[in-house]
């Protein structure tokens, strides 16, 4: 057998890298392993500044303006030559964070080539441990990818839902509380049900913390004050994480602590639960022919039963949510564990961020897809409720309970009378309203309870849509 390891291009291992590359995409910039070595090299270049702008060190200058665009530029320019380039000082080094260094070593010479000035690059992850550098841009990479890639395909599938339940509010549905028919309600009150649940979890996440520290091998500063003990090491620190916009951790070992990855990954993975409630119930509806799939259908839906169009969007999406909350959980699980004051399972973790949120991504895109395919079929929800007439069995004895507890006689046994009436059998308007006038209601409820029907016993579902906009 030919193997297919060495074919050019290279052919994907896994889906998302192939068959769904087209969707995942935007992530490559945010959490690949490139992606990974630019935020590197923006962190040491930043640092650099941070240094030579703060006079830290006594007698280095401070960078002109010119050097310091020119230093900015290498991460904006960041592309393939670079990324060969630290991939082969990399087999050299044996060592990913060195390579870097090294790599803007030999950048700051050229564009710093004044002998006088050899001793800037000595400034560069001057005073770092390797964590220092990838704990912020760990957490640059992830807040991009969050903010820029994964958010707002959340907030389109959010909103996809919101405008359906607007559209739907008022759209009378047979209930099934444990898959029985149950008290009705509207399509729109439970699609805005999940929507308030979506948005709940959004603004979570819309508010996560990133951390970041830069104190050296152990937390301690030790190195630091051995090189400039008069400097305020915990100010500069401070001041530099803060300034890459995210949030200073004072109290860390040689990593960062990871808990605010653990609590964004927990919230997410609660996103994609909601998610896949929404899935498995459209599915549900689908399957009752409350919404047909009728929008932007060419595919093809069964190889050999024409007719058929299967809900493949949503089952797409309840597999990759799946997916992505198995990373998600383990991500969690195990990035706020770490023996002592630092071992290497973390770095093997996170490199695995990318799937976590691509899975995500890939799910959401599959149920922006299928919502918009989806038209609602109003008849079959109706047909439903006239089918099943016994759910006003609620109703009538709980209005009869009201009369009986104000003194009125004949209300006695309100739930076994009605029990007895519906359990277990299908009962039509007919023999409802026949039951209803022979109870001796007073007139105002009799014509009330007479007049009701499955549709119109819908409460306040059509009102309680209005709580989207609190």
């Amino acid at each position: 057998m030919v193997s297919l390891a060495n074919a050019a291009p290279p052919i994907a291992l896994g889906a998302l890298d192939g068959r769904y590359r087209s969707v995942v995409a935007p992530l490559v910039d945010h959490l690949s392993e490139p992606a990974l070595n630019r935020a590197r090299v923006r962190v040491e270049i930043e640092w650099l500044i941070h240094l030579t702008d703060g006079q830290v060190v006594p007698g280095v200058r401070r960078l002109t303006a010119e050097e310091i665009s020119r230093l900015r530029a290498i991460v904006d320019t960041f592309g393939p030559a670079e990324i060969d380039e630290l991939a082969a000082t990399e087999r050299v080094t044996q060592h990913d964070v060195k390579a870097v260094e090294y790599f803007l070593k030999k950048r700051l010479t050229e564009i710093a080539p004044d002998q006088s000035d050899k001793g800037l690059a000595e400034l560069i992850h001057f005073c770092c441990t390797s964590e220092d550098i990838n704990n912020l841009s760990y957490a640059l990479m992830v807040q991009g990818a969050v903010r820029e890639v994964w958010l707002p395909r959340a907030r389109a599938a959010y909103g996809q839902v919101v405008e359906m339940a607007r559209a739907l509010a008022e759209v009378p549905l047979l209930a099934h509380t444990h898959g029985q028919p149950a008290t009705p309600t509207t399509i729109g009150k439970e699609l805005a049900v999940l929507a308030h649940r979506l948005g709940r979890q959004l603004r979570r996440i819309e508010g996560a913390d990133y951390l970041g520290k830069l104190n050296g091998a152990t937390g301690t500063y030790g190195a630091h004050l051995a090189a400039v003990p008069g400097a305020d090491w915990q100010a500069i620190s401070r001041s530099f994480v803060e300034g890459l916009g995210l949030s200073w951790n004072p109290l860390t070992t040689q990593i960062e602590s990871h808990d605010w990855q653990a609590e964004l990954y927990s919230d997410i993975a609660r996103f994609n639960r909601v998610l896949h409630n929404l899935c498995t119930d459209v599915w549900t509806y689908i399957s009752l022919g409350y919404f047909a799939q009728v929008r932007g259908q060419g595919t093809v839906g069964s190889s050999t039963m024409p007719h058929k169009v299967n809900p493949i969007r949503f089952e797409n999406a309840e597999a990759n949510l799946e997916l992505s909350n198995a990373l998600l959980d383990v991500l969690s699980a195990t990035l706020v564990q770490s023996r002592l004051q630092r071992d290497l399972t973390d770095s093997s973790m996170q490199r695995n961020i990318g799937s976590a949120l691509g899975h995500s991504v890939l799910a959401l895109d599959n149920v922006c897809r299928g919502l918009a395919g989806l038209d609602a079929v109003p008849s079959a929800m109706v047909a439903d409720l006239d089918a099943n007439w016994e759910v006003l069995g609620e109703p009538i004895q709980s209005a009869m309970r009201a009369l009986g507890a104000q003194g009125v006689p004949g209300m006695e046994e309100p739930y076994e009378r009605l029990k007895e009436l519906t359990r277990g059998r299908r009962i039509g308007q007919a023999e409802l309203v026949e039951f209803v006038h022979g109870l001796g209601l007073p007139a105002e409820v009799e014509e009330r309870l007479a007049a009701m029907t499955p549709q119109t016993y819908v409460g306040l579902a059509p009102s309680l849509v209005a709580h989207l906009d609190d």
